[in-house]
């Protein structure tokens, strides 16, 4: 089951599941900005609004990319 393809530091999504997660995660971020940034006075506001819900939100998508991907199985 290959969803995501190592490219580097960054992973690509090469399937329909690798794509749905990468689209779910980032609508989830933007609708968390756009939430908080409508309520905030500054850049630092928003910033500090926005950390708690994306740092777990990108730790759990590199997760599953690394979990998912083609470079799995391989030893460093």
């Amino acid at each position: 089951m290959r969803w995501f393809k190592s490219f580097g530091l960054v992973y690509l999504p090469v399937s329909v599941m690798g794509w749905a997660a990468t689209l779910l995660m980032a609508a989830f971020a933007a609708q968390v900005f756009l939430f908080i940034d409508s309520r905030s006075h500054s850049v630092s506001d928003t910033l500090y609004g926005v950390f708690p819900y994306w740092v777990p939100t990108f730790l759990l998508w590199a997760w599953l990319a690394g979990r998912t991907s083609t470079e799995r199985g391989r030893s460093a």
